[in-house]
């Protein structure tokens, strides 16, 4: 005995909507995992432009200018906004970097998801660290007393380059991942508009 051979009715598995069969729409099987590759791509790469911060950060921060009288060191300029201004050009740096970081990503992968914002923010954050660390370790030393005694008795020299606020760590993943939120959401690829149950045609 044999079954009529009539077509499955709507709703069926055959008529799965997000099946993956030709001209259905779908993701494919590999998606998930390729999706974590591009943001593990993402953070390895963004985070190499670490450096390059940490040397521009040194190289344009205002110096904090300090003087011995043999005893103790004192700031030479006491109402200076030297220090202020070491923060302020890491922030606007890393506000720069973060956009370029996020446009070179954009135009390489034309595509946004929550792999690739991951890698942005874990790359950001790694480079804002890697870049804090460089400016420090190619800084002016931070063996004040040392510096202070080398130099001799009021003789101005450099403090060391610091990030007081720590918070400004956070511009590069910050700037990042809002410019590539901007870009995939304006320039971005748009998913196909799911088609009714009803209208998809019959697999005879």
């Amino acid at each position: 005995m044999t079954a009529p051979l009539t077509p499955p009715p709507h709703g069926s598995p055959d008529h799965d909507p997000w099946q993956t069969s030709a001209g259905y729409p779908g993701a494919s099987p590999d998606s998930g995992r390729s999706g974590v590759g591009r943001g593990a791509l993402v953070t390895v790469a963004v985070a190499l432009g670490g450096v390059l911060l940490g040397v521009l950060w040194l190289w344009l921060a205002p110096r904090v200018p300090l003087i011995s009288d043999g005893k103790a060191v004192f700031l030479q300029h006491t109402e200076g906004e030297e220090a202020v201004g070491a923060d302020g050009t890491f922030v606007l740096l890393a506000l720069a970097f973060g956009a370029v970081t996020a446009l070179v990503v954009f135009l390489c992968l034309r595509r946004g998801g929550i792999p690739v914002v991951i890698g942005l923010a874990v790359g950001g954050l790694l480079d804002s660290v890697i870049a804090w660390r460089t400016g420090v370790m190619f800084g002016p030393t931070t063996d004040v007393a040392a510096h202070a005694r080398e130099v001799g008795k009021g003789v101005v020299f450099d403090a060391p380059l610091q990030l007081r606020a720590k918070g400004a760590l956070l511009a590069w993943p910050v700037a990042a991942t809002a410019v590539h939120l901007a870009l995939t959401g304006f320039f971005g690829p748009r998913d196909p508009e799911p088609v009714p149950p009803g209208l998809w045609p019959d697999k005879n």
